[in-house]
């Protein structure tokens, strides 16, 4: 995983015009938001499950070229929040648009707005930066165009410039290169932010983390999903290259734990087989993952936990 530093980049940047600027994705939960991240960026730095909360930090994607830089910042879906867990994850949303230059909006097309992007509408209504209206998922949508203009209708009386676009971020590459070419024509003049190369801000402890969560939730049901943390405990290479990572998966209750390790360990050597396998991938590198199941009582809803495990 290349990530870069947040130091300021100014090296070799300097005899030319740049443009460069912070881009937040929002939306509800499960519209697609960190999988249009990913397309953009042709990388896969944010988690994706089909399951909805499945992103909870702003993660910050880079994408470079010469001239231009985009640092999106894709936020966790906003909601109603139930516990201090929920809490944390709509302040993520209204950190990360609070210093921006571009707002994506992504809803889906499939459904008519609901309770959830009306309080994504009232926020982005009242903010003067651009905003790009993302009508996500119209490979299966039906009534597509009656969609957007229902999502449109609640930006009414906006007084910032508006865009609207429809794609499948998950397979039109076409589509989400002529969204990210209107993104990089939206920023302003600026040095760029983070090295060219660079792809997140995150460390790569935290990218593996996320890696294993969301093969966890893939395979977990009902309440189970939601009450996973999972860190990086330690990161070694040996002499021969192989990457040895150890790393733990937090649930709420005993109960959970033995549902998460499953009969006979099956259930944890599955997520930790797809998930080594996604990190070979992305790291070209040979992977030793070990995986430990802990139990951290009502984390969620506890602040020191919720600090200890990142989530701050």
């Amino acid at each position: 995983m290349n990530t870069g530093s947040s130091e300021l980049n100014t090296s070799g940047n300097t005899q030319s015009q740049t443009r460069s600027g912070f881009v937040a994705i929002v939306g509800k939960p499960n519209v697609g938001k960190s999988t249009l991240l990913n397309s953009m960026l042709g990388v896969k730095v944010a988690p994706i499950s089909p399951k909805p909360q499945t992103s909870r930090r702003g993660v910050r994607g880079i994408y470079s070229t010469p001239e231009e830089q985009i640092v999106f910042v894709d936020t966790p879906g906003l909601h109603r929040p139930k516990d201090a867990l929920g809490k944390y994850m709509n302040g993520e949303v209204h950190s990360a648009l609070a210093d921006v230059d571009v707002i994506l909006w992504v809803v889906d097309l499939r459904h008519p707005p609901a309770d959830e992007d009306e309080l994504v509408a009232r926020i982005v209504r009242d903010l003067p930066k651009p905003l790009v209206l993302v009508g996500n998922k119209l490979d299966a949508a039906k009534y597509p165009d009656e969609a957007l203009r229902l999502y449109a209708a609640q930006l009414e009386g906006r007084t910032g410039d508006t865009q609207q676009v429809m794609l499948s971020a998950q397979n039109d590459p076409g589509a989400t290169a002529e969204l990210r070419a209107s993104v990089l024509a939206l920023l302003p003049e600026n040095p760029f932010f983070f090295p060219v190369g660079a792809a997140s801000d995150q460390s790569r402890e935290d990218w593996a983390a996320e890696i294993i969560r969301e093969e966890a939730m893939k395979r977990l049901r009902d309440e189970i999903p939601y009450a996973i943390a999972t860190r990086v405990t330690s990161w070694t290479e040996r002499q021969d290259g192989l990457q040895r990572i150890e790393a733990e998966l937090v649930v709420e209750k005993q109960s959970h734990k033995g549902i998460v390790i499953g009969q006979g360990g099956k259930q944890l050597r599955d997520i930790g087989q797809a998930a080594r396998k996604q990190l070979e991938v992305f790291l070209s590198k040979h992977i030793y993952l070990g995986l430990e199941v802990i139990v951290i009582p009502n984390w969620r809803a506890d602040q020191e936990a919720l600090r200890e495990l990142g989530y701050e």
